[in-house]
């Protein structure tokens, strides 16, 4: 049983279900019921992926044996501080991992891919948010060398932040 990790655009057959079971798997958690198609279809319309494409982020598909099974992204956010020549940020985004694939080890492979894709676009910090119901994502990310920081904005639905220095590993 392998993984690999390809970039792959989002709204390719695979990548477009793929986000489309992860939007099902956040809102049914959030809701403590399963997600309507009405709701899935709502937390995709405009929800920015346009954005996962260079040179603005990147999306990347992990399979399992060749079947499409977890995806992440990466939205490019600018500068650390605003300066010209300033270390670019970074958004980790849309991280999915199948449930019957999940310890796999196929969420460190994502995490190392698009680590890898922001490297490449100038990316010195990469920096995520997500929920507390999402125990095994807060796991994986500690797990790979994200730290607990600060709330760097105040989302709906963000509980927890999280980032990691590219520049140090």
């Amino acid at each position: 049983m392998t993984w690999t990790v390809t970039p792959e655009h989002f709204d390719s057959p695979d990548a477009a279900l793929l986000r489309r079971d992860y939007y099902d798997e956040v809102a049914s958690r959030y809701w403590g019921r399963p997600a309507t198609t009405a709701e899935i279809d709502e937390g995709l319309t405009d929800d920015g992926a346009g954005l996962l494409t260079p040179p603005t982020g990147e999306f990347v598909v992990g399979r399992f044996d060749g079947r499409a099974a977890a995806c992440a992204g990466l939205i490019v956010k600018g500068a650390a501080d605003g300066a010209p020549g300033s270390a670019g940020v970074a958004e980790l985004t849309r991280v999915f991992v199948r449930p019957e694939v999940r310890g796999t080890g196929g969420g460190g492979l994502l995490l190392a891919a698009i680590e890898v894709r922001a490297r490449a676009l100038g990316v010195r910090l990469l920096r995520l948010d997500t929920r507390n119901d999402l125990v095994e994502a807060r796991g994986l990310y500690a797990k790979h060398g994200y730290r607990e920081v600060p709330a760097f904005h105040r989302r709906r639905y963000a509980e927890h932040w999280f980032a990691k220095d590219l520049a140090t590993v």
